[in-house]
């Protein structure tokens, strides 16, 4: 059984866990998103419907955060729009001033990222991106834990997008509520959120789910036990 298999098995996810890869330029193979979308986030619900292909820069334009998130460089108007946006933020103390430094955004020059489902991703995922729901990621967080390998940051979501480079920094995972815009552009239901881990630990993190799977199902067995 692969690894991505056995992680959604493990976890009877509803949803495909997604693969994300950076690189300088465009994979052999792996056919260029057919329209830019208006969120970066919205190239992960595709590709957790079953799609393989890649993005170059110009089709992260629609959403300034995503492309600071992304380490893109914005053309001048777009850059105007993003300062717009995060004044808009401030302006309704949706975000403090003061906190737009501390976004983690990729230091590394954008080529293209790859997107494909983990089952069939035919690349070394730098990123893979749960979503489910608070069960399905406590399991994945206690399974973080057991591996040495969860985060001291904050759930805070916004922008949901910024874990993506958050576990490629931290070589770690993170647990991320998700953003309204992330809700809108993806459809995540109400009860989801997301699990982000760095490529490098995905099949550690597998390994210790195993353990916690069956340690929790042992362990509601004893808790129902004492309630009946």
């Amino acid at each position: 059984m692969s690894t991505a298999t056995q992680l959604i098995e493990l976890l009877a996810l509803r949803s495909k866990p997604v693969a994300i890869k950076f690189q300088d330029s465009a994979p052999d193979g792996v056919l260029r998103i057919e329209s830019a979308a208006l969120a970066g986030c919205t190239y992960w619900k595709t590709a957790a419907d079953g799609h393989t292909f890649f993005t170059e820069a110009s089709d992260h334009f629609g959403c300034p955060i995503g492309s600071y998130t992304h380490g893109i460089d914005l053309p001048v108007e777009t850059a105007k729009e993003l300062e717009g946006l995060v004044g808009t933020m401030v302006q309704l103390e949706y975000i403090n001033l003061a906190e737009v430094p501390g976004i983690p955004r990729r230091g590394e020059p954008f080529g293209v990222a790859i997107y494909a489902p983990l089952t069939t991703a035919a690349f070394a995922p730098d990123v893979v991106l749960v979503s489910g729901n608070a069960k399905q990621m406590m399991l994945l967080a206690e399974a973080a834990h057991l591996a040495g390998l969860d985060c001291d940051s904050s759930m805070v979501g916004r922008p949901t997008c910024a874990a993506i480079p958050a576990v490629m920094q931290s070589g770690r995972t993170a647990t991320n509520l998700g953003c309204i815009g992330n809700r809108v552009y993806t459809e995540l239901p109400d009860d989801e959120l997301y699990f982000a881990i760095a490529g490098t630990q995905l099949e550690k993190i597998v390994e210790t789910l195993v353990t916690i799977a069956h340690a929790n199902c042992e362990l509601e067995k004893f808790h129902r036990g004492r309630v009946a």
